[in-house]
């Protein structure tokens, strides 16, 4: 059983940045993907960011590309989520998810497991 867990979150001035990270606590991590989920308050969950474990292909909604850079480090089971000019409207709570079996990386359902999520508070 593989446990996720984010840090990071926080209150910061618009314009200004934050990196969460996401580490999973398993002696084996070797999913098919990683991603980063937000949900703000009264909206559903979306997609922000997604990462394959062994390739280098990223993936980024809209909203946040050219703004967020996603990462990872291997070793140490981390994937990051580099956040750089935030906007109020980035205001949310941020899920790490891991998916093993699945096609979609856009959809939250195709993922196997979720942290508890971290909050970040962007103030105009």
């Amino acid at each position: 059983q593989v446990t996720l867990v984010e840090s990071g979150g926080g209150l910061v001035q618009a314009g200004g940045s934050l990196r969460l990270s996401c580490v999973a606590s398993a002696r084996t991590f070797s999913p098919y993907a990683v991603a980063w989920f937000r949900q703000a308050p009264g909206k559903e969950r979306e997609f922000v960011s997604a990462i394959k474990w062994s390739a280098d292909d990223t993936y980024y909604a809209d909203s946040v590309k050219g703004r967020f850079t996603m990462s990872r480090d291997n070793p140490k089971n981390t994937v990051y989520l580099q956040m750089n000019s935030l906007k109020p409207e980035d205001t949310a709570v941020y899920y790490c998810a891991a998916m093993w079996r699945g096609s979609n990386l856009f959809r939250q359902y195709e993922y196997n497991a979720w942290g508890q999520g971290t909050q970040v508070t962007v103030s105009s």
